[in-house]
């Protein structure tokens, strides 16, 4: 028995994988003053709808895979530990330089953020090397073990390292480690070159801060966290979901653990490439990942789930990049749980102020007192106050009424037109989330398929899809629990990367190929450790590459580990011109590649079934009320609209809206106009509009 456990702003999700396939879902609240407290009661309620005590429960699971939002909550709320900045000297400024701009280059009011590691924190060490790994100064020893006296006297918690060229010639950076192990025994620290060998200083300098800065707290609560589950009982491998779509052992990621900022979010992707692929969809996929507190929306184009080194902490510009490689997620403050509100004019929005797990919405009845998008849900008649989370919740519908009051009075509009247009904001706002990653790239919505996953993902993925005039929109199995499914469907994974520039004009194939060979070796060791077996291991290689002169790189995968011939650097450079034209609509296939970066990856199965069936089972039975009201938009009234339990739906058998699906963990509102099926995927929506 396999477990994946995602631990998400409001709720935590439990997949439990049988020996045979079967995949049972569960969720509990999640509780952040503790996240460890929400793992072990969806845990809980896993053993005891299997009828067992929770310590015979766990000792029959061989793996439990965890996502967490943990470290991202950490940089958020200031929870970091008191961090240290090491950078050569003349150059104490690169976090406050940074990268980027303004969101809005006419505001001259807002102010850039404050340098993630404080100026006052800043140390400069006197040593220089070149672009060629020249030593230009040599590293002052003595200077490096005063500062390290200082930060001793300072109660540093935690150092980053990060000094120019370290990715040419890292003998300074390694120095400066091995002093800091002598003078400061047992204090963290990262070194840039190990951490992110970026061509980039501001990058290298920023993820070796936030690294290092989470350093003491991320490996205390994976302690605690492998801890309490072996008090409760559990003996097998905890693995940790990452920001690369893959997952590592916990050992691994308390080293480096900025790998799980984007911990959650990353596996929806995941589960939605490999959910299409079984479908055999051909058209891009827009992955839709609607929790309580973020709408998290990326795409998986041309069966390629695209990565980024542009991922932000907050909003870009306004807070600090990761300049970490991390799959493609565009997260925004729209879930079940976000605020909707009025501003000075009487304008209405809705997020990216959420209620979160406490005190949730007004309906949760526990103290929330603000009007959300599942308050709406209930007024709108979406969602039965009696089967919430398959009745384990009751909602207070008298609650919700109250908050939507808040809406109403000053519109002066009645509760349901309040509630109506709550939900049709917050539509529009993840309309505009997706918009923004298909049709930058010059794709077409309407020619693609909508995943939608998240437990409040069927209030209105079906209402975004027709604004999209998407050809489909799917709700799989396991959509309820998206990040959870990714990762019983990812692999364990590690990455290796060197910067070594060159061009194709006078390519160095034999220093390549001894790189390349560097490279399979450190993955091969990674597995070593893991305790992968030598068969089971693929491993996958990649470029950072550009046009001459151009600023920013792209990833270009390899065909090749090895450059045999001048026809293998060819066909290095089609791949480019390719990507770049799928990327940016042209290229020029008459110009030389400059590659910056290498890159391989190592992958394995993390057990022999994954990828298996994932159908969910154990949706109980119920009597509920086959119509109820609901209202919809373009409807000057109620809808009296059928209510059908997901589970009483026959298989490949043509539907009409409107219509409220109903499961253990969602619903799933069809809006007039769509027809629905339930098939091997999951619910299939389509727009009679539209096709």
């Amino acid at each position: 028995m396999r477990l994946a456990c995602d631990t998400g702003g409001t709720f935590t999700d439990l997949l439990v994988e049988e020996f045979d396939g079967r995949v049972r879902m569960y969720k509990a609240s999640t509780t952040p003053a503790n996240p460890i407290d929400g793992v072990i009661a969806v845990l809980e309620l896993a053993a005891g709808e299997a009828g067992l005590p929770l310590d015979r429960f766990l000792a029959s699971a061989e793996t439990l895979i965890h996502g967490t939002t943990h470290a991202i909550n950490a940089i958020v709320t200031g929870n970091t530990a008191r961090t240290a900045l090491l950078t050569t000297q003349g150059h104490p400024d690169v976090l406050v330089l940074r990268e980027g701009g303004r969101r809005d280059a006419f505001d001259h009011e807002t102010p850039f953020p404050a340098p993630y590691v404080p100026r006052r924190l800043t140390y400069e060490i006197p040593e220089r090397i070149d672009a060629t790994g020249e030593v230009v100064m040599p590293l002052d020893e003595s200077s490096v073990q005063a500062i390290l006296a200082r930060l001793r006297d300072d109660r540093i918690e935690a150092i980053a390292c990060c000094l120019l060229w370290s990715i040419s010639n890292p003998v300074h950076e390694l120095r400066v480690g091995q002093l800091i192990e002598q003078i400061l025994p047992g204090i963290p620290y990262t070194l840039s070159h190990q951490l992110n060998p970026s061509l980039r200083e501001y990058r290298r300098a920023i993820s070796a801060a936030i690294d290092v800065s989470l350093k003491p707290l991320m490996a205390r609560y994976l302690r605690d966290l492998r801890s309490r589950l072996r008090n409760a009982g559990f003996a097998g491998r905890l693995l940790v979901q990452t920001s690369q779509g893959g997952m590592a052992t916990a050992e691994t990621l308390a080293r480096t653990p900025i790998h799980t900022l984007n911990s959650g979010p990353a596996l929806a992707p995941v589960a939605g490439q490999a959910l299409a692929r079984r479908a055999m969809i051909r058209s891009d996929i827009i992955v839709a990942d609607t929790g309580g507190t973020t709408y998290d929306v990326s795409l998986v184009r041309g069966g390629r789930i695209p990565m980024t080194r542009d991922t932000w902490l907050g909003q870009p510009y306004q807070g600090h990049m990761t300049g970490f490689p991390s799959i493609d997620v565009k997260s925004i403050g729209a879930g079940g749980g976000s605020i909707a509100w009025l501003d000075d004019s009487g304008l209405l929005h809705v997020g990216p102020r959420s209620a979160g797990a406490k005190p949730g919405p007004a309906c949760f009845g526990l103290g929330g007192i603000q009007p959300t998008l599942t308050d709406a849900a209930v007024i709108l008649g979406y969602l039965d106050p009696g089967y919430f989370l398959g009745g384990t919740m009751t909602l207070d519908r008298v609650a919700a009424e109250l908050a939507i009051d808040q809406i109403a009075a000053p519109l002066n509009v009645t509760r349901e037109a309040a509630a109506l247009a709550i939900h049709q904001v917050a539509t529009e706002n993840m309309v505009q989330a997706i918009l923004d990653i298909t049709v930058r790239q010059g794709i077409d919505p309407a020619e693609t398929v909508l995943i939608g996953g998240g437990g409040a993902a069927g209030i209105n993925s079906d209402a975004i899809g027709r604004r999209l005039h998407c050809q489909q929109v799917i709700f799989p199995g396991v959509g309820a629990a998206l990040s959870a499914a990714g990762a019983l469907l990812s692999d364990i994974r590690s990455e290796a990367r060197r910067t070594r520039f060159c061009s194709t004009s006078a390519f160095p194939m034999q220093s390549v190929n001894a790189l390349l060979d560097e490279l399979v070796a450190e993955c091969h060791s990674f597995a070593t450790v893991a305790g992968a077996k030598p068969g089971d291991c693929r491993i996958g290689f990649s470029v950072e590459a550009r046009y001459p002169n151009q600023v920013w790189e792209i990833d270009v995968p390899l065909d090749v580990s090895i450059f045999n011939s001048p026809r293998d650097v060819r066909h290095l450079c089609e791949r480019f011109h390719a990507t770049h034209r799928a990327l940016f609509g042209f290229d020029d296939p008459h110009s030389d590649v400059e590659v910056v970066t290498w890159c391989a990856t190592i992958s394995w199965a993390a057990d022999s079934r994954a990828g298996g069936a994932l159908r969910l089972h154990g949706e109980p039975r119920r009597s509920y009320a086959r119509s109820r009201a609901a209202w919809f938009a373009g409807h000057s009234g109620p809808v009296t609209t059928p209510v059908m339990d997901l589970g009483d739906l026959a298989q490949d058998t043509d539907f009409s809206g409107p219509a409220l699906i109903e499961s253990r963990f969602t619903t799933i509102v069809v809006q007039p106009g769509s027809d629905f099926r339930l098939d091997g995927m999951g619910l299939s929506l389509t727009s009679r509009e539209f096709s």
